[in-house]
């Protein structure tokens, strides 16, 4: 097993990275006492909600189980949490348990955030993407029908417990998803492991278990060290939403139902990529190694059809990263090197969304 520590002083907690944790998951014991409810959905509950009633000693009326979804991450779905919550009366010293992927995680979080004004939780993500990215850093939330994850709370997790084994039963869509915030991290701002995904590509699309630990805990590693200097976001945090502005346009456009997260994800680093050789920050090779790796993990790398640059800007100017009615974006300066800046040339911008939205066109 590892562990990575975020170190957020009172609110420090470990993650824990390893296979077969669920069947007696680290650090639980400081919550044994404490009466405990899991929260999952359909595709998760089939596979490990059983093991971790269990490992847990819960009875099935202890767990609430949602339909899975991107689509379900709505103030519809928190309040359906919190109404079970309420009809369980847990107490302000209980604690959520959230078992799933990004969404769940994210929709846990914000009931937790809310459900009392804060109780604790603890995240047993599923999936690739929630390992590497949503379960850390405290990031709550669910979208409105005019923005991704529009509403929300800050609220961290007391413990996060990574179990590789989970990710066995992945759709290969969904593995490939959480491949897309992988490199991501290796984009903006680790050049070796970058170069190292390069190399490994392969061995994480078979499951290769010393290659997704590796990968997992770089990761969380990093954002681990992030969130610690920067928990709310007022700083180098915003680093971390490389290629999510274009990516949530992209989600937002398409009702959160035609396109997981990690693909529309995918389709933004890419258009960072190209905007950044546009404006000369980085060379043509660069982005066309972004774009390569992206491509051969067999992700996206075109909108889906029916974008045009006016609804990009549209729905770009929804993002929480506008300041001063100026749209700020995080872009490349090399391969391992982001910068959030609204510094940029807004023909090259507009020249990129074109291209973008044209290739899309054409297919």
């Amino acid at each position: 097993m590892r562990t990575v520590a975020v170190g957020l002083a009172e609110r420090a907690y470990p993650i824990h990275i390893g296979s077969g944790l669920l069947a007696d998951p680290p650090g639980i014991e400081a919550f044994r006492k404490r009466r405990l409810k899991i929260v999952t959905d359909a595709n998760v509950a089939p596979h490990y909600l059983a093991p971790l009633l269990r490992a847990l000693a819960l009875r099935p009326e202890d767990a609430l189980v949602l339909p899975a979804g991107e689509a379900q991450k709505t103030l519809a779905s928190a309040e359906r949490v919190l109404d079970w919550l309420l009809a369980a009366r847990l107490p302000r010293d209980g604690c959520l348990v959230a078992l799933g992927g990004g969404v769940v995680g994210d929709l846990v979080g914000f009931a937790a955030a809310i459900y009392q004004r804060g109780v604790d939780f603890i995240q047993v993500p599923t999936t690739l993407l929630a390992q590497v990215d949503s379960s850390v850093g405290g990031k709550t939330g669910v979208n409105h029908p005019r923005g991704k994850n529009m509403i929300g709370a800050f609220h961290q997790p007391r413990l996060v417990v990574a179990d590789l084994d989970t990710l066995r039963t992945l759709p290969p869509r969904e593995l490939l998803a959480g491949l897309a915030e992988v490199v991501k991290y290796g984009m903006l701002g680790d050049a070796q492991l970058f170069a190292w995904l390069e190399k490994t590509l392969d061995w994480l699309l078979a499951l290769d278990a010393n290659a997704l630990a590796k990968a997992v805990e770089q990761c969380c590693t990093m954002k681990a060290r992030i969130v610690a200097l920067d928990e709310r976001e007022s700083g180098p945090r915003a680093l971390l939403n490389l290629g999510h502005t274009f990516g949530h346009a992209i989600e937002t456009h398409t009702g959160y139902t035609q396109w997981l997260h990690g693909e529309a994800v995918a389709v933004g680093l890419c258009m960072a990529a190209d905007l950044s050789a546009r404006l000369g920050w980085i060379a043509a090779e660069a982005a066309d190694r972004c774009l390569g790796l992206l491509g051969r993990a067999g992700l996206p790398t075109q909108l889906p059809p029916g974008m045009t640059p006016a609804r990009f800007m549209e729905l770009m100017g929804l993002d929480k990263k506008v300041q001063g009615g100026r749209l700020r974006l995080v872009l490349l300066k090399a391969v391992g090197q982001a910068v959030v800046t609204s510094d940029f040339d807004a023909v090259k911008l507009q020249e990129t969304l074109e291209h973008f939205c044209a290739a899309s066109s054409s297919r």
